[in-house]
């Protein structure tokens, strides 16, 4: 560029035009000068978009292109919510490029959660008195004060798939309140609460899952379960980070240690269709948040179907929860006292639990609202005006207001499986769900015509399910051996015992949610109870139900056996051990012959006879010396 001789004080050369000063002045181009750029102290001239507004004629465009503007940004802001919904870690296995080839490697080690060690490999190993766990345990734990052929059905479902062995609550336990139910919700969390609350049987690092005792089946084994309950937990994380932001984490000084998210989510329930019993006007009902399910994913009728068949979940259902004890346990401790102090308990313990999620997410809301700038209100009053808006408490809704107690606590880290991953709520969704055999193409046709509104691909079986032991692996997980000394039971029967030398997961029908799309860990019938008797004989494992159970029972019951637990892995999950049983509250050991004696008829519905004496009567004990099978003169009635 030329160098420019100053002799006056701003440097321009005599001789030149005004607009050539301009440009001088800043070193441009003539070029460039057509931004406008003018010298510190003229008046710049009034840029073309603000002259047209002066303009009658021209405001209304000008309106129009601002609202249209902020209409882009609102469908930017919802493609990037839906863009980050569909391609979770949970959704992507069912993208028809995820498919794995078949029959798929078998990754079992990636399927390990980090709350489990590995088992030990040292065969040899006798366990020492006093052995002690190191690691965390996992926990099932079933309400159900009596046995029927449901409670058989779960917990059948839950041995061939090589669960917990179950801890009945209350078994056996009578109530006689005044209320409807004479006192037996009540009761049931008071019993769950007083388990979690003994140090001596569970842990606060150890996990829990507690289920409905009368009308829960599991359909897949517990590592893709605790798989998939970390992942979900990952996501609902990080968009409540997103939401919410972060707070600063002080020190007892007073110094600022660490930035964390406001609030975070721990333990995960069931999600529901329908809000019940809690009043409409509940924040249980109305101050929740929406689902993660797109929001058209029923069709032009999702949401407002005044029959609940075509609303995403987004309600608690209490009759499936998994997180870390001490978690689980305070949610618990705040419902027994809603339950003894506030009379809460004679609605129910559905009642209970919602509202206390209800009451969490209530003050979540109301607190980022008032904690807003002006902007973010503004943008939250156009989005709601927009009908685009994400807040429940922004709907035309009555909404109950909290009368918020000082000193009670609201936050619990509660979210809810709103895709069925884990968790498959029954109530309004049997329309939902088809048993799908993943090896059988030729029905897929069939399953569109019959629901023409569904969204995404459910014919793609997930990748933690493809990269799984075969079905029938998880019935005998540990040492396969025929050695007496291994304290192998039920020896096997060419009667009894004959299994697919080979089966994959493509090969046995899935219950699949066709819309989320998933296969879920487990199904909750609640509502409509007539798949208890419609659906069982479709899940995979009934045909083989019996020689399965028994498979289970023929699992090695040595020190062995012990040491796994103390180790961990996904065989063993606590120092208890058993197998093919229950345990109760009190620490009683009962054996399915003991527990599901007379429901053969209703549960294997193989005509094959009683329990233990389908080839004669025989006595049966473990290597401990617990009788599995007694003899028919000893049989309790």
């Amino acid at each position: 560029m030329q160098d420019f001789v100053l002799p006056t004080e701003f440097g321009i050369k005599r001789g030149t035009t005004r607009d050539e000063a301009d440009r001088l002045s800043f070193g441009m181009t003539s070029k460039q000068s057509d931004h406008q750029i003018t010298e510190p102290g003229r008046a710049q001239p009034t840029p073309a978009f603000l002259r047209m507004t002066r303009s009658r004629r021209s405001r209304m465009p000008v309106c129009m292109a601002i609202a249209g503007l902020l209409l882009l940004v609102l469908a930017w802001k919802s493609s990037v919510k839906l863009s980050t919904r569909t391609t979770s870690s949970m959704r992507h296995p069912f993208a028809a490029n995820s498919l794995l080839p078949y029959p798929p490697p078998k990754l079992h080690d990636q399927l390990e959660s980090p709350l489990l060690a590995p088992e030990t490999k040292d065969d040899n190993f006798t366990a020492p008195p006093g052995l002690q766990k190191t690691n965390p345990s996992f926990h099932l734990l079933v309400p159900a004060t009596e046995s029927n052929p449901n409670l058989c059905k779960t917990l059948l479902s839950s041995f061939v798939l090589a669960y917990p062995p179950p801890t009945l609550i209350n078994y056996g336990k009578k109530f006689d309140g005044d209320s409807w139910d004479k006192g037996s919700h009540a009761g049931k969390i008071r019993g769950v609460y007083d388990y979690l609350n003994d140090k001596d049987k569970v842990a606060d690092e150890d996990m829990v899952l507690i289920i409905d005792g009368y009308d829960v089946w599991f359909q897949l084994p517990p590592v893709i379960m605790i798989k998939r309950y970390h992942q979900l937990i990952n996501e609902a994380n990080a968009r409540l980070r997103r939401r919410y932001g972060t707070e600063p984490r002080k020190a007892e000084a007073g110094t600022v240690t660490e930035v964390v998210p406001k609030y975070s989510q721990s333990v995960v329930f069931g999600a529901d269709k329908l809000c019940w019993p809690n009043p409409h006007s509940d924040p249980a009902c109305v101050a929740v948040p929406y689902s993660t399910l797109p929001k058209d994913v029923y069709g032009p009728l999702t949401d407002i179907d005044p029959d609940g068949f075509l609303n995403r979940p987004r309600f608690l259902n209490s009759g499936t929860v998994m997180g870390p004890v001490k978690d689980v346990r305070a949610i618990y401790e705040t419902a027994v006292e809603k339950v003894e102090k506030d009379n809460r308990g004679t609605i129910g313990d559905q009642f209970v639990f919602a509202e206390i999620f209800g009451e969490q997410e209530y003050q979540r809301e109301t607190h980022r609202q008032s904690t807003q700038g002006a902007g973010g209100r503004w943008y939250e009053w156009l989005s709601n005006a927009l009908g685009g808006s994400d807040s429940p408490l922004s709907a035309n809704q009555t909404i109950k207001n909290m009368t918020v107690v000082p000193g009670r606590r609201y936050e619990f880290g509660i979210g809810l499986d709103y895709e069925s991953n884990m968790f498959q709520t029954m109530t309004h969704s049997a329309n939902d769900i088809e048993f799908i055999t993943y090896n059988d193409t030729a029905v897929f046709p069939a399953i569109i015509e019959d629901h023409p509104n569904l969204k995404a691909n459910p014919f793609a079986l997930p990748i933690d399910i493809q990269m799984a032991h075969g079905p029938f692996w998880f019935s005998s997980p540990g040492n396969h051996s025929l050695d007496p000394k291994d304290g192998i039971l039920l020896p096997h029967s060419d009667k009894l015992d004959n299994l697919p030398e080979r089966v994959d997961w493509y090969e046995v029908p899935l219950a699949t949610n066709l819309y989320s799309p998933s296969v879920p860990s487990l199904i909750h019938i609640n509502g409509d109870k007539s798949p208890l008797k419609d659906w069982w004989p479709s899940m995979w494992y009934h045909p083989y139900s019996r020689a399965l159970l028994r498979r289970y029972i023929r699992s090695t019951q040595t020190r062995k056996a012990a040491q796994a637990a103390a180790a961990g892995g996904q065989t063993w999950w606590d120092m208890r051990g058993g197998r093919g049983g229950v345990w109760t509250d009190n620490g009683v050991w009962m054996s399915w012959g003991e527990v599901c004696k007379k429901t053969e008829d209703d549960v294997f519905q193989d005509g094959k006879g009683t329990w233990g004496r389908e080839e004669g009567s025989r006595k049966v004990t473990n290597y401990f010396g617990t009788v599995m099978i007694a003899d028919e003169d000893e049989d309790r009635e």
